[in-house]
């Protein structure tokens, strides 16, 4: 039975299986069952003589039904229905429109033929979720459209037009019009002309060079580091080539099992879930009605303001782009230019494209212009005093119901809503740069925030092509708040023995782009040697003072890659850290300045002063209510600071390792150093205790 999640009919000699799994059509067990069911009793029919198997509502299938995924199998598995589908003696037609991705085109594979709406699109995105198509899709679609091509599909899990699909012999035909009474028509006719029934399975994978497989992992090595499962894909679609479909289908389900019980998959299905999660707001209800946006403000066209101008061009909404004088305008909107031309010469949008967009963007010296804009975000210097200056100016200006954003980092949001008198209005947008290019956004709500302006923001963070998660007002937020206490061990770690490059290399190893000195150089040392000198830290701080070295650096003009060097040598334009000398001398000097004898530290012991703190950081988060849940920490480091995504974030990784194994290596450094930053958090503690998890908070 397949409780009405598959429905039958039939139209004349043709059987019509339709999938009603609203609202993507999901593979569950009931489909399964009913599309093998709805087979067998269509070729038992004797005046059925053909067959078409079609998605109800938007969708054919979009793919497996993931929360199946890691329980007990159910019913008859993927692999079954698809045989029953090839093996059936009358032709069947699959129909497709909307989206037949994952297990819904490996469904579609099974079929003789296969029609699909000009709309339609297929593709095989399991490398998402750190799998590989484990239905026949790497034995199938490299018969369809040979080996390179089917590879480069699959790596990279991109949706394939239905004029691609007619192209590469994915699918048959394109058909325009009503796609049932199409498709019904295909079917009775295959079936008077006695058409033969095609499997794919009996075709031949081509193989274009004989050397595709070598090449093919020497240019995603860089791309894919870390990751098992482009490369296992890389392993089945050889055999594809290589052995005969059966051996290829033997070899595609064992690397399979060896992803999906990997801690890599489990990582990269939890946050597939955690990033649509983080969209929502908990005491922000559904229904809350929004604010129209339809033309937006920016202050300050410089890289953060002209970053963010990109995003509302790009989703089509009008933006003014206000600066002080008409240079640094001038030079805001060429900067913008040159980046939508260089997006247009690499393919990445047409041509006509550039001129479309900066015509939605709008110049002006004046407040007077941002008075018809519903939204307006201040991206101006980082000090309270500019804000100020700009908020009320914003408050005196701004038509009644607009929102008005800060895209601080930082800086205190209740404070800078003071300077209006409608803080119910102000909320943060926290954009990382550079703007255009980041997917996160750090919405910060006020103490007087309105759900309102919280549902609305939280909406057109996605129209504009955002990751948007909510977070509370303290310094740094969550993502610089915990990126700070990894910046403070890995200072104090080079004081006491370790180099720059060893611990760049640890947390390189374990998935982050670059380490946190690499990270310093490409930003601009000089960044935080002026936040640093603005808050004069010292040894009056109750904890060590971290910035002994880095201070040091910045006084010999070090800052970065943009002075060619910094932590690093840079021989630029090549961008590669080279160690330098120089700087473990400034560090060894330092060292016996401070009295601190130099040792051999291990990487483990690096791994752990510089993760653990972090989520030590974020259990403190949780429990001041500065976010919602563990899971929008992980997706602020995903989409924010590199954390690898098959490791599925800080809070993620602390369940999967053990918070009691955290909570006793804190409890260790505490003892040795008497240092209060190493104080387990009250609520690590009790997970420790208790065997919890943050997942379960």
């Amino acid at each position: 039975m397949s409780d009405d999640a598959v429905l039958y009919s039939t139209q004349g000699d043709v059987g019509i299986i339709t999938i009603n799994n609203p609202p993507v059509n999901a593979l569950r067990n009931a489909v399964r069952t009913g599309i093998k069911d709805g087979v067998e009793k269509f070729v038992a029919d004797p005046a059925v003589k053909a067959i078409v198997l079609i998605g109800g509502g938007r969708t054919f299938i979009a793919g497996a039904d993931i929360k199946e995924f890691g329980k007990p199998p159910s019913g008859p598995d993927l692999n079954s229905v698809i045989a029953t589908m090839e093996n059936a003696p009358k032709p069947i037609v699959a129909a497709l429109h909307g989206t037949a991705l994952g297990g819904g085109l490996e469904t579609a594979f099974g079929a003789h033929y296969r029609v699909i709406a000009p709309t339609g699109k297929v593709g095989l995105p399991e490398v998402h979720l750190g799998l590989l198509p484990g239905a026949g899709g790497t034995q199938r679609l490299p018969r369809l459209m040979g080996a390179k091509a089917a590879l480069d599909a699959i790596l990279s899990g991109a949706h394939i037009s239905a004029g691609k699909a007619k192209a590469t012999g994915i699918v048959d035909e394109i058909v325009e019009g009503d796609l049932l009474t199409e498709a019904v028509k295909y079917a009775h006719k295959l079936a008077a002309d006695k058409a033969p029934l095609k499997k794919i399975r009996d075709k031949k994978a081509t193989l274009e060079s004989p050397v595709l497989f070598e090449e093919t992992e020497k240019a995603i090595a860089r791309k894919s580091r870390g990751f098992l499962a482009p490369f296992h894909i890389i392993k089945t679609v050889k055999a594809a080539v290589e052995l005969p479909f059966d051996q290829g289908m033997k070899r595609e389900r064992e690397l399979f099992q060896e992803l999906l019980t990997s801690s890599q998959s489990a990582a990269q299905r939890f946050y597939f879930f955690a990033e649509r999660e983080a969209a929502k707001v908990k005491d922000v209800p559904s229904d809350t009605p929004m604010r129209e946006i339809k033309a937006a403000g920016i202050i300050g066209a410089g890289t953060m303001g002209g970053g963010i101008a990109m995003n509302f061009a790009n989703a089509g909404i009008p933006v003014t782009v206000l600066e002080n004088d008409q240079a640094a305008l001038d030079r805001g909107l060429k900067t913008i230019r040159t980046n939508y031309e260089n997006t247009a010469r690499r393919g990445g949008m047409k041509a006509e494209d550039v001129d479309k967009r900066m015509a939605l963007i709008t110049p002006t010296l004046s407040y007077d212009d941002l008075k018809n804009a519903d939204i307006i975000i201040e991206a101006v210097f980082e000090t309270m005093e500019v804000k100020e200056q700009v908020f009320k100016k914003l408050d005196q200006v701004a038509k009644p119901g607009a929102i008005l954003a800060t895209n601080t980092s930082g800086l205190d949001i209740n404070q800078i809503a003071s300077y209006t008198k409608r803080p119910q209005d102000v909320i943060g947008m926290h954009f990382f740069s550079p703007a255009n290019v980041m997917k996160l956004l750090e919405n910060v709500r006020g103490k007087a925030t309105s759900k309102d302006v919280i549902a609305t923001v939280m909406n057109l963070s996605k129209k504009i092509g955002k990751v948007p998660v909510l977070v509370g007002v303290c310094e740094g937020f969550v993502g610089n708040r915990m990126l700070r206490q990894r910046g403070v061990q890995a200072s104090y770690l080079i004081e006491e023995g370790a180099t720059p490059q060893q611990v760049d290399k640890v947390l390189y190893d374990f998935g982050f782009p670059m380490g946190p000195f690499a990270m310093s150089d490409l930003a601009g040392n000089d960044v935080g040697w002026r936040i640093r000198q603005g808050k004069k830290e010292s040894q009056q701080s109750n904890t060590r003072y971290s910035g002994y070295v880095a201070d040091a650096i910045c006084e010999q003009g070090r800052f970065g890659q943009k002075t060619g060097k910094g932590w690093f040598l840079y021989n630029l334009p090549d961008r590669t850290p080279i160690p330098d000398p120089e700087v473990q001398k400034i560090i060894e000097e330092t060292s016996k300045r401070l009295g601190i004898k130099r040792r051999e530290i291990s990487d483990q012991e690096i791994l752990e002063r510089t993760l653990y703190p972090m989520v030590n950081e974020g259990a403190k988060i949780l429990e001041e209510g500065m976010a919602q849940r563990a899971l929008d920490i992980d997706v602020i480091w995903v989409n924010g600071y590199g954390w690898p995504v098959y490791r599925g974030g800080p809070m993620f990784w602390a369940d999967q390792i053990g918070v009691k194994k955290i909570y006793d290596a804190l409890n260790k450094y505490h003892e040795q150093t008497g240092d209060a930053f190493w104080k387990p958090a009250p609520l690590l503690k009790k997970l420790a205790e208790t065997g919890g998890t943050f997942a379960s908070l």
